[in-house]
């Protein structure tokens, strides 16, 4: 499908993979978008300045760049920097079309069908594409006499919408909107409609004319009244305005205290537009106002819950949603007592989309709106079985044909580069993605056959041997076990699973097969449990493995924080646990080399919700021949202090290993190790995944300790989310 992509300040169109149906969405073939001359033209002004002016004016994200090159390194993170600069970046948040396909379990929440006409809306779905996938909860039926270029404004016509809410009219007040640009247009018909009188300013002639064709009360040039709160003064018989909405974009300050002065005692002032917001005390202070912010379409707006995991409020307390101003606006268009057609300035087709972004930029007069139109297609759906237990297909050469399976920033920063560098064992065929445009602008750049959202064409190629699986947590097991039944050898990130029955359905997997219920030759299952290949960690193993003693292992991970809306912290994450200390009980379990007999957990008790229940925690393993391994995990330090401490006591000797930079040694003779790099072996991972491919070994990581390492998980997460304070026996996984 095409889709409009922004790439190094430029719209291109490319030709990317349409999206897939997902729990809780709505798949639609779009009809008509459309392209506003506010947000869409000020991101495509921000993706063409450099990457230091767009640091100065977001501290927060050059801080986490920061922070990426302390825990990745330098490499790493030019290649996540350059890797979403090269892919562009999606655009549009407005769009009407016609309704593919609803998930089996979502069709009656989502109140739509397949074939109903529909208006979307969205920076995160409702995108310049043929086919996007949209949430649930932002999408709403078209009315009947609504045509599709006019119901794709619909995101507009909710910010609009909104923002007269928060103004809260009255039959009869009188209005200001400062702009009248596409939102500020569609305001005073709004204010018209609720029986308000509208005073509409703006630097452009033919937009006053256009307001006040379409209603509004008055309209004024700034230089036609040079004080232009004298002139509102005038029309309201020196009263001043009852409320100003202030949908303009200038970085001037003058804007916002030119508004307040505008008001009577006791007005109100609505923040829309982005302008400068240093405030004069003097200019509300004496008058007592309201200064009020519009947040986008509505309650729901950037709250996750509402807006991907389709939670709707109590209509009680929140009568209008975002997704309630959608389909209000929609009607006000049917009624006609909004009409947005006449600010519509052209029409475009899709592929027409670097024309109609130049005609919003240049002339004195820019157009306010244009819409953009996509061809009629008929998709064609289905969908193959998928053989159970199959044989695994051995490589047909000696490089092993690879499909990349998320492509977020950790593959991007950590495993590519890798990948590239080992070309010597890996050829990369396909990459999939979530979206579109990412999976096929990550394909262009490392120079893989194809590119795909649908996750089940590359389990049905028999020219790859297998997947690395860098999703989510949450999709891991499920699509580790698709691989495994496919046949394809699995990498699959950390965690492997999440819940025991996804554990279960893996164990069971090789279980049966070894019970010769299938063929015995199995695909191999990796955990990316990266540490256990880190030469310090190989190195240790080595220095311990004639020990005649059981070890004492104490393990610091000093995490940092993550907030809790993080989607680590999520149901898509798992938690810190279950997501990341799983690494650490692989390590210990790769050390000792030993089935655990017991574990036990204490969380920190937070005394605000600031943490979670797996922010900070201590976990104690004890395994089968005596060895003791403790876990000290916490979100209570600062970055400034290392990240990884590892400490073994054993036979009179202390092994102490530092942040996989250093490892030093008490009590022998042999030499410690030091490199000038973090090496937490990402590398020496891929290296054994292919060379057990390859050679028909043995398994890089044995299927005992990946299971184990995600079953002491388990158990910790049991007692962190239940205060528990008693010991518990794990099953003998052999």
């Amino acid at each position: 499908m095409k889709q409009v992509l922004i790439k190094r300040g430029q719209p291109v169109v490319e030709e990317v993979p349409a999206p897939q149906l997902e729990s809780g969405t709505v798949l639609v073939r779009v009809d008509s978008s459309c392209i506003s001359t506010g947000t869409e033209i000020g991101a495509l002004r921000t993706s063409s300045s450099p990457l230091w002016k767009r640091a100065l004016k977001q501290p927060q994200k050059a801080k986490q760049v920061l922070q990426l090159m302390a825990s990745q390194g330098l490499a790493s993170t030019r290649a996540i920097l350059e890797g979403k600069l090269s892919a562009g970046q999606p655009t549009g948040y407005s769009a009407a079309g016609v309704v593919l396909a609803i998930d089996g379990d979502d069709a009656d929440r989502a109140g739509v069908q397949t074939g109903d006409r529909v208006a979307c809306a969205g920076a995160q779905c409702a995108h310049h594409a043929e086919v996007i996938r949209v949430p649930r909860n932002l999408v709403v039926t078209i009315p009947d006499g609504v045509d599709f270029a006019a119901a794709s404004t619909v995101a507009l016509g909710a910010v609009a919408l909104q923002s007269v809410r928060r103004l809260q009219p009255t039959l009869g007040e009188t209005f200001v909107v400062l702009g009248l640009g596409i939102v500020g247009q569609l305001v005073s018909q709004i204010l018209r409609v609720s029986g308000c009188r509208v005073i509409g300013t703006d630097l452009d002639r033919s937009r006053l004319r256009l307001a006040q064709e379409l209603g509004a009360t008055v309209g004024f040039h700034p230089d036609d009244h040079h004080d232009g709160v004298a002139q509102v003064a005038r029309v309201t018989n020196g009263l001043g305005a009852d409320g100003v909405v202030i949908t303009a974009q200038s970085p001037s300050d003058q804007i916002v205290s030119s508004a307040f002065q505008m008001c009577r005692k006791k007005g109100r002032v609505v923040l829309v537009g982005d302008v400068g917001l240093h405030l004069n005390r003097a200019d509300f202070y004496q008058k007592e106002l309201d200064f009020l912010i519009s947040t986008s379409y509505g309650p729901g707006r950037y709250d996750q819950r509402y807006e991907e995991q389709g939670m709707d409020y109590p209509v009680a307390y929140v009568r209008w949603t975002e997704g309630g101003n959608m389909g209000e606006y929609l009607r006000l268009l049917a009624e006609g007592k909004v009409q947005v057609l006449p600010l519509i300035a052209a029409r475009y087709s899709v592929e027409d989309a670097p024309a109609a972004y130049a005609a919003l930029q240049t002339g004195s007069q820019r157009p306010l709106l244009v819409v953009l139109g996509y061809p009629s297609r008929q998709d064609e759906t289905g969908a193959q079985a998928v053989a159970v237990y199959p044989q695994a297909q051995p490589t047909q050469s000696h490089l092993v044909r690879l499909a990349l399976v998320g492509a977020g920033s950790f593959a991007k920063g950590v495993h590519l580069p890798h990948l590239r560098a080992l070309s010597d064992y890996y050829r990369i065929r396909a990459v999939v993605s979530r979206t579109g445009h990412n999976a096929t602008l990550t394909a262009q750049q490392y120079g893989t056959a194809y590119a795909t959202t649908d996750y089940q064409q590359v389990l049905d190629d028999p020219q790859i041997d297998a997947v690395l699986i860098a999703t989510r947590h949450d999709r891991h097991a499920d699509m580790a076990m698709s691989a495994l039944r496919a046949g394809k050898h699995v990498f699959v990130e950390k965690p492997l699973a999440l819940i025991r029955s996804e554990l279960q359905a893996i164990e069971t997997f090789y279980a049966a097969s070894r019970a010769g219920v299938e063929t015995p030759s199995l695909p191999i299952l990796m955990t990316g449990f990266n540490r256990r290949f880190s030469l310090y960690a190989r190195r240790l193993r080595e220095l311990i493995q004639t020990r005649s003693h059981p070890m004492i292992l104490n393990y610091r991970m000093n995490a940092g924080y993550v907030p809790r809306d993080h989607w680590t912290q999520t149901a898509a994450g798992g938690g810190r646990n279950r997501g990341e200390a799983c690494h650490m009980y692989d390590l210990v379990t790769y050390l000792t080399d030993q089935l655990v007999a017991s574990v036990w957990a204490q969380p920190l008790k937070a005394a605000t919700g600031y943490y979670t229940q797996t922010d900070n925690f201590v976990a104690t393993l004890a395994f089968r021949d005596g060895s003791i391994a403790s876990l000290t995990y916490t979100a209570l330090g600062t970055l400034a202090y290392p990240k990884e401490q590892l400490e073994v006591f054993v036979d009179g000797k202390v092994f102490a290993l530092h942040d996989y930079q250093r490892l030093t040694i008490y009590g022998t003779k042999e030499k410690s190790l030091k490199s000038r790099r973090t090496d937490k072996g990402h590398k020496e991972e891929l290296v054994a995944f292919a060379q057990a491919i390859q050679n028909g070994g043995s398994w890089p990581i044995p299927l005992w300790q990946q299971l184990q390492a995600t079953r002491i998980s388990f158990e910790v997460e049991q007692y962190l989310q239940s205060d528990s304070a008693h010991g518990c026996q794990i099953a003998d996984p052999s």
